[in-house]
């Protein structure tokens, strides 16, 4: 973005990238914002662990503490690893598929802001009276006894971040279903794409009932619904179904679009086709299947009951298997390869043991019986974060290693790549692993303090060691970043030497049309195929022709911005006598926006063949 901005003037560069429908653009942006939401969440579980480090604490008080806990949660979840996972979504998977842009790029443009403005939202509630404080789950006796707006603030901020990410998964579907290249076959889409496409399947069907719940808890916090309140009719077991029947298929959102990732990095730097292709794919179709089926093993003290239980234990050990098949498939594309350790195969690599390692602490947690020792203790907290941290976070740093050049044009320094590696994958470890024991040792989960004489003394001092740690990683990828910005050195369309999908054979950043002829694929890893064959690029389906893009627009900013401003209005819309009238401007702004679309005809523009034939991407064979 830096030579962007010196080339064009720092004001025409945020206009660009504010009104933009390019998808490699609204990946960066993607990538920025959820980095931002990621230190904000990383600095919070700091203060976790400082207020842990040692019995009898002060750092903090226990409310904000409960503060620090809950958003803590929500940020890591939903404004840091989903968001920059849809990121690497938007850069990625039409790269890979032959597309010049997603199917809709409008609602591509909005589904960021709308993302970007309810953790704006969210965020807020610091300044304005106390975060939420009723755990990231938000469990509905919790949340309606809450004094302060933090709960108005999570309802309506992930309401609005969740309309976005709808239209993302949406947006996905219907790329990948109908605008895959001449030869591009399902079960020749390379494994991003595979992954990309059953995660946004699951949200398509997760995300409708976390909006159902968030709607009734809104109703019941603002209105009186009483949907949720136990002492006028309602039912709080309700929310946690609501909750997880969206929470479960989330872990799954988030780590199918890792797997993908891993796999394109084992295939590229063991300088291998992946192993057994197919049983990868059934194996992540199968999984997003699974994955509706489980939700209740978040609930087994609650009392549903041994027949519901039993049911829900058999679906949740299920679903190691295709788990499984992947763990092995991808040691085998290992095995007999030409390995080459890049700061994203290091990752790689490490990924295996720390995610096999939440897998098998998830068979013992999803053991009913055993689940009522481990349940609401550290061992949970350390089960979620061996999946999310060493599956997700892994594959986040693996991959902002592996296509920064992609995005950018540059390479970040491998070196300092390596020591981020070190520090982060040892800090993770000290950190979680000694939780475990924690756990069993009766340490409850959400307290703010422990007393001394328990025996909990060592363990989280450690863990808090860790977390520091973990935090000098993430320092140094910093500088690794601004380095790699300020120096500025320009690489090829295949910087790794190794690329083996379409998105290696475009220059490095790709020209805003991507392809300047749609390339015929012939089979799997296509690039690698054109490569064996002594061709520098690829074999196009059509001849030099003009092309037709979109238009950018800034009414997805103003859409976002007036619900933005409506949401905030109405939380305050009893208390102050401006509430209702900020309510109804922002009402008006956004249906306003959207009305404007409605009656504009905006039918893109078109580059002519002439400009695309002195271009110099040669990234395509003509």
């Amino acid at each position: 973005m830096s030579s962007i901005a010196q080339k064009r003037g720092f004001g025409a560069t945020v206009w660009d990238f504010m009104t933009t429908v390019d998808h490699k653009k609204i990946a960066i942006l993607y990538l920025a914002a959820g980095g931002f939401f990621f230190l904000l969440g990383g600095l919070e579980a700091l203060v976790i662990r400082i207020q842990l480090f040692v019995p009898d604490s002060g750092f903090v008080s226990a409310g904000l503490f409960n503060e620090m806990l809950t958003m803590h949660g929500v940020t890591m979840i939903f404004l840091a690893a989903m968001p920059i996972l849809i990121g690497f979504m938007n850069l990625v998977m039409p790269l890979q598929i032959g597309a010049r842009d997603v199917a809709f790029p409008f609602l591509n443009s909005l589904g960021f802001w709308l993302f970007f403005f309810g953790g704006l939202l969210l965020n807020l509630s610091w300044f304005l009276g106390g975060a939420p404080d009723a755990g990231w789950t938000s469990y509905a006796s919790l949340s309606l006894n809450s004094q302060t707006h933090g709960i108005d603030f999570y309802a309506l901020g992930l309401q609005i971040s969740g309309f976005g990410t709808l239209m993302g998964g949406i947006n996905f579907l219907v790329t990948i279903i109908n605008m895959r290249a001449p030869g591009m076959t399902y079960m020749r889409m390379p494994m991003f794409t595979w992954t990309t496409f059953v995660a946004s399947a699951l949200i398509l069907f997760a995300f409708p009932p976390l909006t159902v719940g968030l709607f009734l808890l809104t109703f019941d916090r603002m209105f009186g619904a009483n949907f949720f309140n136990v002492a006028m009719g309602g039912n709080t077991i309700i929310w946690e179904h609501f909750f997880w029947i969206f929470g479960h298929p989330e872990v799954y959102i988030l780590i199918l679009p890792a797997f993908g990732l891993f796999s394109e990095i084992f295939s590229t730097f063991s300088r291998k086709r992946l192993f057994g292709y197919s049983s990868m794919v059934f194996a992540t179709v199968l999984i997003g299947f699974l994955g509706f089926m489980v939700w209740a093993h978040h609930m087994f003290t609650v009392g549903l009951g041994n027949i519901a239980n039993a049911i829900f234990a058999v679906a949740s050990f299920a679903i190691g298997v295709p788990t499984g098949i992947k763990i092995f498939n991808w040691l085998f594309t290992m095995w007999g390869g030409n390995i080459k350790f890049t700061t994203p195969m290091l990752y790689a690599a490490a990924f295996i043991p720390s995610f096999v390692m939440g897998g098998v602490t998830g068979i013992m947690v999803a053991t009913a019986p055993a689940d009522y020792q481990f349940h609401d203790t550290y061992f949970v907290v350390a089960h979620f974060h061996y999946v999310i941290v060493g599956g997700v976070v892994l594959a986040i740093l693996a991959a902002t290693h592996f296509y920064w050049p992609k995005a950018f044009g540059t390479m970040l320094n491998e070196t300092l790549g390596k020591i981020t590696f070190v520090l982060f994958v040892v800090g993770f470890h000290l950190t979680f692993f000694i939780q475990h024991f924690l756990g069993l040792m009766g340490m409850p989960r959400r307290i703010a303090t422990y007393l001394d004489g328990q025996g909990l003394n060592t363990g989280n001092f450690i863990s808090s060691v860790g977390a520091l740690l973990m935090g000098l990683g993430v320092i140094v990828l910093l500088i690794n970043i601004i380095i790699t910005s300020v120096k500025n050195v320009k690489v090829g369309n295949d910087p790794w030497g190794d690329g083996r999908t379409l998105e290696w054979a475009l220059p490095s950043p790709p020209p805003f049309y991507n392809f300047k002829q749609l390339p015929f694929v012939r089979g799997i890893d296509t690039y690698w195929i054109e490569k064996m064959e002594g061709r520098k690029g690829i074999t196009p389906a059509e001849p030099v022709g003009d092309i037709h893009m979109p238009n950018g627009s800034i009414l997805p900013v103003f859409i976002s911005l007036g619900l933005f401003i409506a949401a905030f209005g109405s939380i305050y819309r009893t208390e102050q006598p401006w509430g209702l009238a900020v309510l109804i401007i922002g009402l008006v702004i956004a249906f306003g926006s959207m009305l404007l679309r409605s009656l504009k005809d905006d039918h893109g523009f078109h580059i002519p063949k002439s400009e695309l034939t002195d271009d110099k991407d040669k990234g395509v064979r003509a």
